[in-house]
């Protein structure tokens, strides 16, 4: 029998992993935010729900830095 994390795909230990990466960047914004998830791996529904953002909003900021690129290599 497979527990709910395997039938929706969500490894909670990585979520909470994921969670603690970008607990400590409260003033971060949700771009920077989005770059260090997309090194987990995860996907829009799991980012948005470690951000306690909507899916959309992931996208956007997804295609945000996409289309800018990193704010954090512009600083330097």
């Amino acid at each position: 029998m497979k527990t709910p994390a395997e039938t929706n795909g969500s490894d909670p230990n990585l979520l909470m992993l994921a969670y603690l990466c970008v607990a400590t960047e409260k003033e971060a914004s949700l771009e920077r935010k989005v770059e260090i998830l997309d090194r987990f791996g995860l996907s829009d529904a799991e980012i948005a729900k470690v951000c306690g953002s909507k899916k959309q909003s992931i996208q956007n900021a997804r295609h945000s830095v996409k289309k800018h690129g990193s704010k954090a290599t512009k600083r330097k």
